[in-house]
């Protein structure tokens, strides 16, 4: 464990007490927490390329994996060249990166950003971006009585519906409450992957985007919560979700991530080749999304190809 924050302005993270129950999930885990990072994802990511003398190693999206088949001091002494997991938190995250190289914007105080990477070997990666956006989900808004209001995009995105009489304030389904970035690297020999998980949530309003405008926050449906709560109540859900996937895939995982999924029923375009546009009919037990063109021909999208937004008739989501 680890800490760094700015003299006399940072927010108390319970780090002790987290690394204390993450370690009997993950032996040789760390948990390190920064004023500021440029992204969370590439820091570990660069520390997985030193650690395995990988220094041109490739780094994919997991849904990449099933189809190519590709061939400073350190907290409780960490020796500087392993790959033992670790939680990696910045309280200000200034470069961060999202899907497709889009940025990621978080402000100190207002934004839970943070990396959790760890030697992960499923046999089908397909799925795990939907996986962890179920967790985070569920930890956030456990047991929702009627319909949840945290909702999941896919392939990565968490949304929040706005509450039941409330006036609309973003598109139809709702307004863009965090993201999610899982990248892989090899490690070692064979097919040993260093898996890196990004989440980023919004938890207060943000300074230039309120939750007025296209963008939601975690306040909204918890009032008062902060950040280092955030964290409490996600990582070890997080650790366990991503420990279930790694022996069982997607496939048990489908009807709950159903109940939260907020495409299904919805037309959509989308940029796979040859798929337009048509009918978001949820996804397959590997996490593809079906998409029941205008020809009635229902194609699978794979996580990592496409991008997917309501047609014209609604506000984009």
């Amino acid at each position: 464990m680890s800490t760094s924050p700015q003299d006399g302005h940072h927010l108390h993270w319970g780090a002790e007490a987290l690394w204390q129950r993450l370690k009997l999930l993950l032996p040789g885990l760390s948990v390190e927490i920064v004023a500021q990072a440029d992204s969370t994802n590439t820091r570990l990511l660069e520390r997985a390329r030193r650690a395995s003398r990988q220094h041109d190693g490739w780094t994919s999206r997991p849904g990449e994996l099933d189809f190519l088949h590709p061939e400073p001091g350190t907290p409780l002494g960490r020796r500087a060249d392993d790959v033992q997991p670790c939680l990696l938190v910045a309280e200000h995250q200034t470069a961060g990166r999202g899907r497709l190289g889009r940025a990621w914007h978080a402000s100190a105080g207002a934004s839970l950003t943070f990396s959790l990477a760890l030697d992960l070997s499923p046999h089908e990666w397909s799925g795990l971006s939907l996986a962890v956006g179920l967790a985070l989900a569920d930890a956030l808004e456990p047991a929702p009585e009627g319909a949840p209001r945290i909702c999941l995009k896919w392939p990565n995105d968490l949304w929040l519906r706005d509450a039941p009489g409330a006036p609309g304030k973003g598109a139809p389904c709702g307004r863009k409450l965090g993201g999610i970035l899982i990248e892989t690297i090899g490690i070692g020999i064979g097919d040993h992957r260093m898996c890196v998980v990004g989440v980023g949530l919004n938890v207060a309003p943000q300074p230039d985007d309120g939750p007025s405008a296209g963008s939601a926050c975690l306040q909204e449906l918890v009032p008062g919560i902060t950040a280092p709560a955030a964290l409490a109540r996600v990582a070890e859900p997080l650790v366990r979700a991503l420990l279930k996937f790694e022996k069982q895939g997607f496939a048990p995982l489908a009807a709950d991530f159903a109940r939260r999924d907020v495409l299904v029923g919805q037309a959509v375009s989308t940029t796979a080749p040859g798929v337009p546009g048509g009918v978001a009919e949820g996804v397959d037990d590997y996490g593809g999304l079906r998409v029941r063109a205008a020809d009635g021909v229902v194609h699978t999208l794979v996580s990592g190809e496409v991008s997917v937004r309501l047609q014209a008739g609604g506000a984009a989501c």
